[in-house]
């Protein structure tokens, strides 16, 4: 039985969007997961175990908006062992269709330093998805993180997660990823200052 029209949309959008992650550095083996959010209570989401850039249409895993297998879901495939974070995203912001989450080097790395990327003098991260907060750190794929991004996307588009990456909300897929990709992009042009001013300060 073929795909109905909306899911098979969304399935091409996700390997779409999984590629351009791969393709940008932002994402490296199996990192980062993709889900859309289809109709009013199912979710397709990347499976587990596999480079983003191999993910095929027939790969996405198919669940209820409470995480269950949907019914007539396709494949043996298990979903991201992120799907918490997904699933609680969707749950605060009934706005949000798509979350992206992703390892953006530059932008990791401020995670990883423990810094928020709340500068407000760059007006490109204002306009895109506003300051981005750093989520306190917690073990990946547990329940107790996704608790705690949902708690910072009540407030914001774009959350840095300590020691771990990003994620970025949207009410599209298209919008969910320009927002991981400005994100990159804006830490790429804030740590360039912090080294201009180094250096203007000697």
């Amino acid at each position: 039985m073929s795909a109905r029209p909306a899911e098979a949309s969304a399935r091409r959008a996700i390997v779409g969007v999984c590629r351009r992650l791969y393709e940008r550095g932002l994402i490296a083996g199996r990192d980062g997961n993709v889900s859309v959010r289809v109709g009013r209570d199912r979710v397709l989401v990347t499976p587990a175990g596999i480079s983003k850039v191999d993910v095929r249409a027939a790969d996405l895993v198919e669940l209820k908006i409470d995480g269950h297998v949907a019914r007539g879901s396709r494949g043996p495939r298990q979903a991201s062992s992120e799907l918490l974070v997904h699933l609680a995203a969707y749950r605060v912001r009934p706005d949000v269709r798509a979350v992206v989450h992703a390892h953006p080097p530059v932008a990791t790395g401020f995670a990883v330093a423990d810094e928020p990327l709340d500068e407000a003098m760059l007006a490109e991260l204002s306009y895109s998805g506003g300051r981005v907060p750093l989520v306190p750190y917690a073990t990946p794929g547990t329940r107790v993180l996704a608790e705690k991004v949902a708690r910072y996307l009540r407030g914001h588009d774009v959350v840095l997660l300590a020691r771990h990456g990003a994620v970025a909300v949207g009410p599209t897929l298209l919008v969910a990823h320009q927002r991981m990709e400005s994100l990159e992009h804006a830490a790429r042009i804030l740590l360039a200052a912090r080294l201009v001013k180094g250096r203007v300060a000697r």
